[in-house]
């Protein structure tokens, strides 16, 4: 919706809430005219139906607004006397349209000091849980939003399994776009599996001012482009989401508006100059191990490796034994001796589970091996004299990979080797042509909504031919520390500004085994309330909160015993 047509819509609002209360304004001792007049007519409302002026303020919050929408109806009806079940079920259910008929047919009086409080324990018990919602509503939406890491691509800069909390006020926090969604979801319904909003109307984009700006090596968590999943790892066709009801990714920013950056053997580069990570970032790059011996998982298991294969010859599996395994396994293969190859994830299978069900079973270890380490892993590793080498896998310049930005012939790019690219900045104009149009197609089309079209060599713009283009926003480039195993802006390109959500600042809970289920969680206590930015190894705060926590509850029971006893 443009300006004009929220202008039209707003006018029919008012419209539609005067013409349904203006004789109950009177009625309340006030004017008719009250009940026209935009914003002052709710200031009016709410010292009718006896509530703090300051509602008002929530009545205009996109999403707060829809929960505080059936509340006031329902105390407009009871400041008129109608407080029956029946009445409140009406109220709601129409929509607030049985004011209406409360306002011409019936002939009621207004009850000027009505009491304000619940008659029935019902009553107290909803009225606690709504407002509990729309607290947690409006924290949730403009403030701190929870987060679970739930792929690695972050890895071991934030690992699979950490639960944080992520600040929407540092960067200033998105006013919701969607106006008419459920509150405290994103975009699917839990157990029914639908869509939980509307997709009109829509409000323009507009953030609230924050106290800082997104800068490189910031973790970020923000809305992922190139979103037209409606339900991950279910096959149907694309949707288009609304921009705050794509799935939120979470990377590190490399890149800012107006740099130049190059991906050279995987390492990023800044106008020139190699991007220096900060201290806490761990960022892993894929090696190949070799050992004539064979690279033993209990070497990797030594420094904590992850995401890496492995390997068991089984002589033969019965149902059962197949049963008790088959959440560890990943796939089989039948070999010619009759044996089966078993393939899983780092985790492998338990011993315990291979006895209690009589499995008679023994890993291969593979003379090479990928696996994914990070600096320390690798000087630790090179001190194994059962290691031969370790070689740093690097994919060659000139070697175009598959999906990768801006998915044309002439980059010819890979994930170790790209760029240099520019990185679009507000108000910045940039020379079109059919060279380099692939780089900013998708922002000129749909991140800026601009029609876009070629006719031979000429690139046409909102119907007119043009050889450049100027940026409306701010662009930035996200990339995960698991370099060979990240779907990144490598993949997708760039992420606009108004796609930003927040950035991670608090880890209070981490587990190992999170895609297992809860009853296979692993608590990392290092990890448990631990920072996320900030400098040198991360300390967890949780005995300290432990502590407060046991102070806390024995103060209180000292001071009402001390009380009882006066």
């Amino acid at each position: 919706m443009d300006a004009t047509q929220w202008l039209l819509f707003i006018l029919i609002v008012q419209i539609i809430h005067f013409a349904g209360t203006w004789k109950l304004y009177v009625k309340a001792g006030r004017k008719a005219w009250e009940a026209a007049i935009p914003v002052y007519n709710a200031i009016v409302l709410m010292q009718i139906i006896n509530r703090p002026k300051w509602w008002t303020v929530l009545l205009f919050i996109p999403i707060i607004n829809l929960l505080m929408f059936p509340i006031v109806w329902i105390e407009t009806i009871r400041s008129f006397g109608r407080n029956s079940t029946a009445d409140t079920w009406l109220v709601i259910l129409t929509l607030g349209f049985y004011i209406y008929y409360v306002n011409y047919a019936l002939d009621v009086k207004y009850i000027e000091n009505r009491n304000l409080h619940p008659q029935t324990a019902t009553g107290e018990w909803v009225s606690s849980i709504a407002f509990a919602i729309i607290a947690a509503t409006l924290v949730h939406t403009y403030f701190i939003q929870p987060y679970v890491i739930p792929t690695p691509s972050l890895e071991r800069t934030l690992r699979v399994g950490d639960l944080l909390f992520v600040s929407k006020f540092h960067y200033g926090a998105r006013t919701p776009m969607t106006t008419v969604a459920a509150p405290m979801v994103h975009d699917t319904l839990p157990l029914l599996h639908v869509k939980s909003y509307l997709d009109k109307p829509q409000l323009p984009y507009f953030r609230i001012p924050g106290f800082t700006k997104v800068d490189r090596n910031d973790i970020v968590v923000f809305s992922w482009p190139a979103d037209t999943v409606r339900q991950f790892f279910k096959k149907e066709k694309g949707v288009r989401k609304p921009i705050d009801k794509k799935s939120n990714y979470v990377k590190r920013c490399v890149g800012i508006p107006g740099d130049s950056l190059a991906v050279i053997d995987g390492y990023v580069y800044i106008n020139g100059k190699q991007l220096q990570l900060s201290d806490r970032a761990k960022p892993q790059y894929d090696y190949a191990l070799y050992s004539s011996k064979g690279v033993s998982s209990k070497l990797l298991e030594k420094v904590d490796a992850t995401g890496y294969d492995r390997k068991y010859i089984i002589n033969s599996l019965n149902q059962q034994q197949l049963n008790a395994i088959q959440k560890y396994v990943r796939g089989y293969r039948q070999r010619n001796d009759g044996k089966l190859e078993v393939y899983t994830k780092y985790t492998g299978i338990p011993q315990s589970v291979a006895r209690k069900n009589a499995i008679s079973m023994v890993e291969e270890t593979a003379l090479k091996r990928i696996v994914p380490l990070t600096d320390e892993m690798v000087e630790v590793l090179k001190k194994e004299s059962s290691l031969d080498s370790i070689v740093r896998i690097v994919e060659a310049k000139g070697v175009a990979g598959g999906n990768i930005f801006p998915q044309s012939p002439d980059y010819p790019w890979n994930y170790d080797q790209m760029g240099p690219i520019y990185i679009p900045e507000k108000g910045a104009t940039v020379s079109l042509n059919l060279k380099t149009l692939p780089l900013y197609k998708k922002i000129i089309r749909d991140y800026e909504g601009n029609t876009l079209s070629v006719s031979g060599n000429q690139i046409i713009i909102n119907g007119q031919a043009t050889d450049k283009y100027t940026f409306k926003q701010d662009y930035y480039w996200m990339m995960g520390d698991n370099r060979d195993h990240s779907e990144d802006s490598r993949a997708w390109g760039y992420v606009p500004e108004n796609h930003i959500v927040g950035t991670p600042i608090f880890i209070w809970l981490s587990v190992d085994n999170f895609n297992d289920g809860i009853l296979n969680w692993k608590p990392r206590w290092d990890r448990i309330f631990t920072t996320v930015n900030g400098e040198g190894e991360p300390v967890s705060y949780f005995k300290y909160f432990l502590i407060a926590l046991v102070a806390y509850f024995v103060g209180s029971w000292l001071w009402n015993k001390k009380k009882a006893k006066a």
